[in-house]
């Protein structure tokens, strides 16, 4: 385990001694902070227009709002900025030709997988943990419900791990780094969008298509609703990767 944590340690200090994880981190909060803004003073429109139709207008409340819209939002995001946190996890090696060096050390494969992944989970945690300020805020000037909210930053989390993984194995294939970023993007967009693909095949193969959507899955989540099955499909969805990853750095052994 010291190995995993090593390599853990010199991932980590790399992503904050160059301007990739900052660049990340601002660009997530810029943009969750204007959605989080336009949702809340689309709310605040609204209730005041209700007050003057009390009787015809429908009940509101925040959080699913919020859960609908503001968290709805983030996964596309994440969509987006997760593969240029992953590209670089073995392409900088590669690219660097420090991978061959890495393999002479007393380290095993999983070790150095796992201290990559977690490394660049430990990021992407922090970006959502920063994002939790705009919850605070608004619990400062109103009510909300913990469930709902808790529910749906799981539900990122589980996502983002698994983006992360698949993110790593493209990663492990490439010594490019854009490549990498474009290979995650494309892969998780057609894993996205099989949610959507569902209606146009035959029942039994549009039902293997949604069950397989890895957006469909967090649906739940966005409601409040915590399913054994979601956070085990998000769970197994990672580990297939990272095991994929693993494959990848052995064949490299082989050929040479």
């Amino acid at each position: 385990m010291s190995n995993l944590f090593s390599i853990y340690k010199r991932e980590l200090k790399a992503y904050f001694a160059s301007p990739v994880a900052y660049v990340v981190l601002v660009i997530f909060l810029i943009i969750t902070g204007y959605f989080f803004t336009s949702v809340v003073q689309a709310f605040a429109k609204y209730s005041v227009t209700s007050q003057y139709n009390p009787y015809g207008a429908p009940e509101m409340n925040l959080t699913a709002i919020l859960g609908d819209y503001f968290f709805g939002n983030m996964t596309v995001w994440i969509l987006f900025v997760l593969p240029l946190l992953s590209m670089r996890l073995f392409s900088e090696e590669k690219r660097q030709g420090t991978m061959e060096l890495l393999f002479t050390y007393p380290i095993r494969d999983w070790e150095t997988v796992l201290g990559k992944y977690f490394a660049c989970v430990t990021v992407f945690a922090l970006m959502l943990v920063m994002s939790m300020v705009n919850m605070a805020i608004l619990e400062k000037y109103g009510e909300l419900e913990f469930g709902l909210i808790f529910s749906a930053y799981l539900g990122l989390f589980l996502m983002g791990t698994a983006f992360l993984a698949t993110g790593t194995f493209i990663s492990s294939l490439t010594e490019n780094q854009v490549v990498a970023a474009v290979g995650t993007f494309g892969t998780l967009l057609l894993l996205w969008v099989l949610h959507y693909m569902s209606g146009t095949v035959r029942p039994g193969l549009g039902r293997f298509l949604e069950e397989a959507s890895i957006i469909r899955r967090y649906s739940d989540f966005g409601k409040g609703i915590i399913m054994i099955e979601n956070v085990s499909y998000y769970i197994l969805f990672g580990a297939f990767f990272l095991f994929l990853t693993l494959r990848a750095l052995e064949s490299k052994k082989w050929r040479g």
